[in-house]
């Protein structure tokens, strides 16, 4: 059974810094992407960054580029969101989800999600 956890999130002033972490089980995810998302109270689900299996290939929401980084450690099957220069505007619950491919952005085909860690800006 696949399981991702994240965690990481909190409170942060506007400038700061979070790094969010998830831990994933259940696949051999080196063969697979792994993106973050993220979904602000009244708003849909958007992307924030994805990862192919690899690591070499990355991309990034237009809002978050040149502010956050994704990695992976496949050695610890965990993907890494390293967020600088928070805004208020990044307050959101995080999820980190799997896909059933080496690489995508598409998010219809990340399969596994999980569960979510709240990150919180004040200005």
């Amino acid at each position: 059974q696949v399981r991702l956890v994240e965690s990481g999130g909190g409170l942060v002033q506007a400038g700061g810094s979070l790094r969010l972490s998830c831990a994933a089980s259940g696949r051999t995810f080196s063969r697979y992407a792994m993106g973050w998302f993220r979904q602000a109270p009244g708003k849909e689900r958007e992307s924030v960054a994805a990862i192919s299996g690899s690591g070499f290939t990355t991309s990034y929401a237009d809002s978050v580029k040149g502010r956050f980084t994704i990695s992976r450690d496949n050695a610890k099957n965990t993907v890494y969101l390293q967020m600088n220069s928070l805004k208020p505007e990044d307050t959101a619950v995080y999820y980190c989800a799997v896909a059933g491919t080496i690489w995508t952005t598409k998010t219809s085909e990340f399969d596994y999600w999980g569960q979510g860690t709240q990150v919180t800006v004040s200005s």
